[in-house]
């Protein structure tokens, strides 16, 4: 279920991933983090959107309850 999720075995275990290996050049790690910063706001807003569908679910099968 990782692999589905774009985690690998290595990182799982603790390993870093190749990107997080610091660079020596400083535009470049500038580059890499706001790449990863875009990344994280981008999971954010699924998550926000994944949250928001189930509790409408919940609110909408609350009410279909009849016991």
């Amino acid at each position: 279920m990782r692999d589905r999720r774009g985690i690998t075995a290595a990182v799982a275990k603790g390993a870093q991933p190749p990107e997080a290996v610091p660079s020596a050049d400083p535009d470049e790690r500038v580059w890499r983090l706001e790449a990863r910063g875009d990344e994280l706001e981008a999971s954010e807003r699924k998550l926000a959107t994944e949250r928001n569908i189930l509790r409408k679910a919940a609110k909408y099968l609350a009410g279909e309850t009849n016991w």
